[in-house]
C-alpha cells in the first residue's frame, strides 16, 4: 500500500525526540502557556519571517481571530476563492459579515487580482488570499487592490507552511494570516492548533487579546474576547516538528517534480502549475481528469491511496445556497468533479513516486 499520508511513520521517525517533548511539558505541568507556547511562537515566526506568532487553537479560529483583529464594518463584503476548505468562507460569515466567492487562476487554482477586482464593491473591505494546495497566491496584485480600495489582505495559510512568493514567505505579506496546524498539515500537531501572524505590533497585541478573554494581565480584560489557545502540549510537538520541516519539504518537492516530469501526456490530464516566481510547498498534488472516479478507483485497486480535495466547490454546498445560483461558468464549479489528489509527502521514496507514475500510465493506455 502506497499510503496518501503516514503520521505514524513519521512519528517513528523522531520519536525520541517527540517522547522528550511530550514528557517535559507533563514533567513541568506547562500546559496553558508557558515556555513550550513561547519558544515555538518565537521560532515559526522567525520561520515564517514574521515578527509576531500568537498561537491559537486550530486554524479556523485563527481565521476568525484575524477577521475580527482586523476590526472591520459589521456585515462587510469578505472575498474569499470558490476553491478551498469551508474554513475560508464559514469565518467570514461567523463574524457577522458577507462571503463573495470570487474564481480562481486555471494553473495554480488560487485567487488572483483578475479574478477578484469585478466583486470587488462599496461594501468590500477584505480579501482572504488561500494558497491553496501549498502554492502561494499572486501577492503583489492583491496589495496593490487592497491599497486602491482601501482593503485589508488576511492570508490563509493552512497549507502553505513555508511557500514563498517571490523570495517572501507567506504568512507574512498580507496584513493578517492563518496557519492551521491540523495533524495531516505539512507541520502538524498531534490535535488542532492554529497561530495567527503579523508584521503589525498593534494588530498582534489585538489578536492576542482576543484569543485570551480580551485580556494581556490576568483578569484585565479589557473587551469580551474568546478561549483559543495552543496549549503547551501541541506547541511542545510542533516545536520538535519544526526543525524537520524544511527536510520534509524538500522531499515533497522532490516527489512532485518527479510526477511532473514522468506523468503521462494526456489530453484528458492536467498536472498542478507551478509560478515561476513560487516556492511550491505541495500540501497536496492534484491533478484533473474527466475520468477521476474511475481513475481513482483503478490506483486504489493497485494499493494507492489518493484524496479529492475539493469534491463540491464552496458555492454549491447547502451552506450557501442562500447566495442563489452558483456560477455556471466560474473555473471552479467547472473542475470540481475532476479534481484528484496523488500521494504526497516525506513518507514517499522515488521508487513509490514510480509505481504511482506507472499505474497512472497503465490507466491512461486502456
Amino acid at each position: 500500500m502506497i499510503k496518501f499520508l503516514d503520521l505514524a511513520a513519521q512519528y517513528e521517525t523522531i520519536k525520541p525526540e517527540i517522547d522528550a517533548a511530550i514528557a517535559s511539558v507533563i514533567r513541568e505541568s506547562a500546559f496553558i502557556g508557558g515556555k513550550h507556547l513561547t519558544d515555538f511562537e518565537r521560532k515559526f515566526a522567525e520561520y515564517a519571517q514574521v515578527k509576531h506568532c500568537v498561537g491559537v487553537a486550530n486554524g479556523t479560529d485563527a481565521l476568525e481571530i484575524a477577521i475580527e483583529a482586523a476590526n472591520l464594518p459589521s456585515g462587510s463584503e469578505i472575498i474569499v476563492p470558490g476553491n478551498s476548505f469551508i474554513a475560508s468562507s464559514e469565518a467570514v460569515t461567523r463574524c457577522g459579515h458577507t462571503v463573495v466567492f470570487a474564481d480562481v487562476d486555471h494553473g495554480s487554482y488560487t485567487i488572483s487580482a483578475d479574478t477578484v477586482r469585478a466583486k470587488i464593491t462599496a461594501r468590500t473591505k477584505a480579501i482572504i488570499a488561500v494558497h491553496i494546495y501549498g502554492h502561494p497566491c499572486e501577492m503583489d496584485g492583491l496589495l496593490s487592490l487592497c491599497e486602491e480600495f482601501g482593503l485589508t489582505l488576511i492570508e490563509d495559510c493552512a497549507q502553505a507552511h513555508g511557500a514563498e512568493y517571490k523570495g517572501r514567505r507567506v504568512g507574512g505579506i498580507g496584513h493578517l494570516a492563518a496557519f492551521s496546524f491540523y495533524p495531516g498539515k505539512n507541520l502538524g500537531a498531534y490535535g488542532d492548533a492554529g497561530a495567527v501572524t503579523t508584521q503589525d505590533d498593534a494588530l498582534a497585541i489585538r489578536v492576542r487579546m482576543i484569543a485570551n478573554h480580551g485580556r494581556i494581565a490576568k483578569y484585565d480584560h479589557q473587551f469580551e474576547g474568546r478561549n483559543s489557545r495552543l496549549d503547551g502540549m501541541q506547541a511542545a510537538i510542533l516545536g520538535v516538528k519544526l526543525t524537520h520541516i524544511d527536510h520534509w519539504t524538500k522531499r515533497r518537492i522532490e516527489i512532485a517534480d518527479y510526477y511532473l516530469q514522468n506523468l503521462p501526456d494526456n489530453i484528458d490530464l492536467i498536472l498542478p502549475e507551478r509560478k515561476s516566481w513560487a516556492r511550491q510547498v505541495y500540501h497536496l498534488f492534484v491533478l484533473r481528469t474527466t475520468r477521476r472516479d474511475q481513475m481513482k478507483a483503478f490506483l486504489n485497486a493497485r494499493g494507492i491511496e489518493t484524496g479529492v480535495h475539493y469534491p463540491i466547490a464552496l458555492p454549491k454546498l447547502n451552506a450557501y445556497k442562500y447566495l442563489g445560483e452558483p456560477d455556471a461558468n466560474a473555473f471552479y464549479n467547472q473542475t470540481d468533479s475532476t479534481l484528484l489528489s496523488l500521494p504526497i509527502g516525506e513518507h514517499l521514496t522515488l521508487e513509490d513516486a514510480e509505481q504511482v507514475t506507472l499505474a497512472v500510465r497503465e490507466f491512461f493506455a486502456q
